[in-house]
């Protein structure tokens, strides 16, 4: 557990006035208040003093699978904690009855953290479910929270925008509502651009050769980026025509990120200064030099976690 008492204690009180009036106004309508709370990507040192602050004063949290333990254990220790998780294929409750849970909570006069993984409002559902607190009158609060593409990006040194590489970057889902796939590659062949994807590591094979076919380079630099900001994260590096036969042998595990574009170079030219990289042996097959006429690595080691 991380001490923060004192940092807490030191740290600035500006919204100060602005929490009063939500107080106040909480009080007035004798409902309770919901905090919708990006938890990051799992590591607690990343995670906002707001969002801790927050945490500290729950008397309900709804937090998804994605929350780590160690995130968890920073909430309030008198607080009722509900798991309301969903992964792929296995939903621990439907959406409807998360907002439902939100709503009964706060509607009893009780503070509702909902507590999700990354930020809420990049593929979190969070603005679904702030929706359905509004419908009912609730007053809200969103504190942002680091999203799994910074994270990993960062930790494997991949910077997602750099000037002679990338002037843009784009956050694609590989999954639309209800399950229907993200087809729309023709949308993804600037190369000028990063693009990260999310909840796409079991499509791996279908988008990458969808990608080659709508027009993009097959030897375009991507990356697997697994467990971000976690002791557990793996790095996968090879090109948009290699990565789904590198992964096939390689297995890392979900959640994962995928980061393709000419900036996943430079995993390679900082690594050797990148204290992340330093602990983490990547697997890298970004030159064919070592990949068999199969189309596998001729020297794949096992996927190595952080030390």
């Amino acid at each position: 557990m991380i001490d923060l008492s004192v940092l807490i204690a030191n740290s600035p009180t500006s919204d100060l006035a602005g929490q009063n009036c939500i107080e106040n106004a909480k009080n007035s309508h004798k409902k309770g208040m919901v905090y919708l709370v990006g938890a990051g990507s799992g590591d607690p040192e990343l995670l906002t003093l707001k969002a801790w602050r927050v945490m500290q004063r729950a008397e309900v949290v709804l937090y998804d699978s994605l929350v780590s333990e160690d995130v968890l254990d920073m909430c309030a220790s008198t607080a009722e904690k509900i798991f309301v998780g969903k992964r792929r294929a296995n939903h621990a409750l439907s959406q409807q009855s998360i907002n439902e849970l939100l709503v009964k909570h706060a509607l009893a006069g009780k503070t509702v953290v909902r507590l999700k993984g990354g930020d809420p409002f990049i593929f979190g559902r969070g603005g679904e479910e702030l929706q359905e607190v509004v419908r009912h009158g609730i007053y809200f609060e969103s504190i942002p929270g680091i999203t799994a593409a910074s994270a990993a990006a960062s930790r494997a040194g991949i910077p997602l925008t750099h000037r002679d590489h990338a002037q843009s970057v784009k956050f694609i889902t590989a999954c639309k509502k209800n399950g229907a796939p993200n087809n729309d590659y023709k949308e993804l062949l600037d190369t000028t651009q990063t693009v990260v994807f999310y909840m796409g590591l079991h499509r791996l094979h279908e988008m990458t050769k969808g990608l080659i076919e709508a027009g993009r380079d097959s030897e375009t630099p991507f990356a697997i980026i697994s467990h971000a900001s976690l002791p557990t994260q793996q790095l996968l590096v090879g090109t948009l025509a290699s990565i789904a036969e590198l992964q096939a042998t390689a297995k890392l595990p979900t959640p994962a990120l995928l980061i393709m574009g000419d900036v996943v170079t430079l995993h390679a030219e900082l690594a050797d200064y990148n204290i992340n990289a330093i602990k983490q042996k990547a697997l890298h097959f970004i030159n064919h030099s070592n990949i068999t006429p199969s189309g596998k690595p001729d020297n794949v080691l096992p996927a190595v976690s952080v030390a």
